[in-house]
């Protein structure tokens, strides 16, 4: 046993070791801390339940909606757009610097973003046809679908949002903001307005955060004023919003539910993800000093370079258990409905399940991110392993 642990640590110190000093490890913390969010999220909340020979998909969050707060800790994408704004403000700049133009840039970075998906839409691709020859009602293979490429419509928010930086990079917040308040203002307190009208706070409402990533990097909201002024204002209009204007409880989407709060964003959810920036900007020092541990640094570095993949894969990682595991039968946690804390409890102890199996699918897919590699002595293989890249798509 000591052995591995040895060993790890040693790698490890080598991992921090060849991280530049210039390195602003907290920027990689929150990117972790926000996948990781969504990953278990969704890993909490979403079940497939079965039932009439099929599977539909169903939520704790419909029978016990007194666990709302759950949705608060693990809706974690406006810290992934504030991550991801800074990120590629600050690496469009360094690219000028060098002399490089606009499309070179972009190009680096939509090319490993989006490398990854071609082989989830293969995976499905193939999956979706046995399916279907293997006579799976229609209604299971859509609902598998929906749960396995709902990944994709964040990659292109995000996608077109990085590629509109040169835009939007100087854009004050207030201003997307605005047209979310707007729009649900037409939506919700007048009644006005066409049934896509709700869609246009899908590119407003995460430029809200993404903006604010820009502004960070230009060397605004540096103070600790700031970012409490977004925690405290996030906060307060949050917990106003759904008490007295109607808005969910829940920050995530629940089946059956009348409305949503990212389906498209509201303004209650772009409010919360003020509110989830100024924490994270809070945290910021924090994180600094908890990733200058060679153990901590090594663990957050190893999210990092396999971000996109964890983030596709998640879903099908937990379908791939389900379907697997059903054929010992309805097993509680797993394939029951979740209307009671013993499913709560019972869905805990699937969550290692989950993951060894997200690991699997990351050993498979993850050279799509991360592309060919062909270190040329140890300690350059520990470093290309485990070191984020400098300038990649999605890491500082």
């Amino acid at each position: 046993m000591r052995a591995p642990l040895h060993a790890l640590r040693r790698a490890a110190h080598q991992v921090d070791a060849a991280t530049p000093a210039s390195r602003d490890r907290a920027i990689d913390a929150l990117r972790a801390l926000a996948i990781l969010g969504v990953v278990l999220g969704h890993w909490l909340v979403t079940a497939l339940v079965a039932q009439d020979g099929g599977l539909h998909t169903a939520s704790p969050l419909q029978h016990m909606p007194w666990l709302a707060p759950v949705s608060w800790l693990f809706q974690t994408l406006a810290v992934f757009f504030l991550v991801g704004g800074h990120v590629a403000t600050r690496g469009l700049a360094s690219a000028r610097d060098r002399g490089d133009g606009y499309a070179a840039w972009l190009r680096a970075r939509l090319t490993r973003l989006l490398r990854p998906v071609a082989a989830l839409l293969a995976l499905w691709t193939v999956a979706t046809v046995t399916l279907l020859l293997s006579g799976t009602p229609l209604a299971t293979i859509h609902t598998l679908l929906k749960l396995a490429l709902s990944p994709l419509w964040f990659l292109l928010v995000f996608a077109a949002l990085t590629a509109a930086t040169p835009l939007v990079a100087r854009l004050n917040p207030l201003w997307p903001l605005a047209v979310v308040l707007h729009v649900d203002l037409l939506r919700f307190g007048l009644h006005l307005g066409p049934s896509w009208l709700g869609w246009l706070n899908l590119p407003a409402g995460w430029l809200v955060p993404y903006t604010l990533g820009a502004a960070w990097a230009r060397g605004a909201l540096t103070s600790r004023r700031s970012a409490r002024a977004l925690l405290l204002g996030g906060t307060a209009t949050t917990a106003l919003l759904v008490t007295c204007g109607g808005y969910p409880a829940s920050m995530v989407g629940v089946p059956g539910a009348a409305t949503s709060n990212l389906n498209p964003p509201t303004l209650a959810a772009v409010t919360f993800g003020l509110a989830q920036c100024g924490l994270a900007l809070l945290l910021r020092d924090r994180l600094r000093r908890a990733t200058a541990r060679p153990l901590v640094w090594a663990a957050t570095a190893f999210v990092n370079l396999s971000a996109m993949t964890i983030f596709l894969w998640h879903q099908t990682a937990m379908m791939a258990t389900t379907a697997t595991a059903l054929l010992a039968g309805r097993l509680p946690g797993l394939h029951t409905t979740p209307d009671s804390l013993t499913w709560v409890a019972s869905r805990l102890l699937w969550l290692p399940v989950f993951t060894l199996t997200l690991a699997l699918c990351r050993t498979a897919f993850r050279h799509h991110e991360q592309g060919p590699r062909r270190p040329r002595n140890r300690t350059s293989r520990v470093v290309r392993r485990h070191v984020p890249p400098a300038r990649s798509p999605h890491h500082a």
